[in-house]
């Protein structure tokens, strides 16, 4: 007799994995994202313009504003896994259940490599080396204020503005205010998710530790580069957004779960990316 899926059960798991992916996600909403069609996608950039004074009764001064353009290349994803039917009359827990998490992390945290691959790849950035506050020293109170300085300085605006750091330099910080800052009490309730909006120093900050998929890179040296931004600093084209297939196999007496994506970033501008370099 044929093993069928229903629709009703591919609806529910396409459900639960979407949530499981949501949840896992640690990126989202956090650059300018874009729904595409086709294999690229193409996000403007607009020059700086300055105001000039008016004189009455003469031709008007164009500020000869420059826009380009960047390019993100869309890349397939898939994460599939087989449940096979008698293991399901085995085990003592919800097979369905553990695929979803499974799944969905695993398309979340690809889907947040994606940004820091393109991260990692921008060029003309924003850096802040590893130098300051103190010699070979990791993320430390110094180094917050050097990243708001600088993009500061280049008039990034002071909404929208994310850290996203590693384990290792979240604990870094706090160590390091416990003993020479005032900041000590702002640091322990962000490091410890006491701070409702998770913000320090206006920055949103997002905390990853170690992934398969790469996450934050650390090199030979001990050092990690972790990463500053804007919203609209980067930007995110999804040519087709998470859905999930549910097939049975009768070759593999199983059903394979397949969850894909399709999905490019690329940096738009420099100037709202800042590159810090970690000793850990």
């Amino acid at each position: 007799m044929a093993v069928s899926v229903s629709n009703a059960f591919v609806t529910l798991f396409d459900s639960e994995v979407k949530h499981s992916y949501q949840g896992q996600r640690s990126l989202a909403g956090l650059t300018r994202e874009r729904t595409v069609e086709g294999s690229t996608v193409k996000f403007p950039k607009i020059g700086k313009g300055t105001a000039s004074i008016r004189v009455p009764q003469t031709d008007v001064t164009p500020m000869s504003v420059v826009y380009s353009q960047v390019q993100a290349v869309m890349s397939d994803f898939i994460a599939a896994e087989y449940s096979d039917i008698f293991n399901q009359a085995k085990i003592n827990f919800q097979d369905r259940a553990e695929l979803v998490q499974v799944v969905g992390g695993a398309i979340g945290r690809r889907m947040d490599q994606v940004v820091l691959d393109a991260l990692t790849a921008a060029s003309g950035t924003l850096t802040v080396a590893n130098s300051v506050g103190g010699s070979n020293t990791n993320l430390n109170v110094a180094k917050l204020r050097d990243i708001k300085k600088q993009m500061d300085a280049k008039n990034v605006p002071s909404d929208n503005r994310v850290i996203v750091a590693h384990a290792n330099s979240m604990d870094a910080l706090l160590s390091e205010t416990s003993v020479t800052s005032s900041d000590f009490n702002s640091v322990k309730a962000l490091v410890t998710g006491q701070v409702a909006d998770n913000t320090f120093l206006g920055f949103r900050f997002v905390q990853l530790g170690d992934r398969d998929e790469g996450g934050l890179a650390i090199d030979g040296s001990s050092d990690r580069t972790i990463f500053a931004f804007h919203k609209d600093a980067m930007g995110l084209g999804i040519n087709m957004a998470e859905k999930t297939k549910v097939d049975y196999i009768p070759e593999k007496t199983s059903f394979l779960v397949a969850s894909m994506f399709s999905a490019g970033a690329v940096a738009i501008d420099p100037d709202g990316i800042c590159k810090v370099t970690c000793r850990e």
